[in-house]
């Protein structure tokens, strides 16, 4: 390939192909948290942790961590399991001119508690995606 590579936002991509499913309805899906967070509200916060760029096969690995939050630990392992269905199911999606080739998990939801928020639930889980850039 010749030209610039144009990385898309993976936790965009992420979020934008997750946010609006039926099954995660009444759950914040974003990259940030959202005004007044405690914690304790049904959310899944999408950040990209880290993963390489593979110049031979012009693909790009983002590690992508959802951090998933409910009132109770019951709660929050729901939305991890929910989150972590839908994230699995974005093989083939384009965003922008970008396409998933592959989505892996790195390690399946454990138990995290958040020390930045008293009362917070959470579970953490990693998935690796192969983004092929535009």
């Amino acid at each position: 390939m010749t030209g610039p590579i144009v990385f898309p936002d993976v936790e965009r991509l992420v979020v934008d192909s997750i946010k609006n499913r039926a099954e995660l309805a009444g759950i914040v899906v974003d990259n940030k948290p959202p005004p007044g967070f405690d914690g304790t509200r049904k959310t899944v916060l999408v950040s990209r942790v880290g993963g390489a760029w593979i110049d031979d096969q012009y693909l790009d690995q983002p590690l992508i961590d959802l951090e998933c939050y409910g009132p109770d630990k019951t709660a929050a392992h729901g939305v991890s399991l929910l989150a972590r269905a839908a994230v699995l199911t974005l093989r083939e999606v384009g965003y922008g001119g970008a396409r998933v080739v592959d989505v892996a998990e790195m390690d399946g939801p454990r138990w995290l508690p958040d020390y930045h928020h008293a009362a917070a639930s959470r579970y953490l889980a990693t998935v690796r995606l192969l983004v092929r850039p535009a």
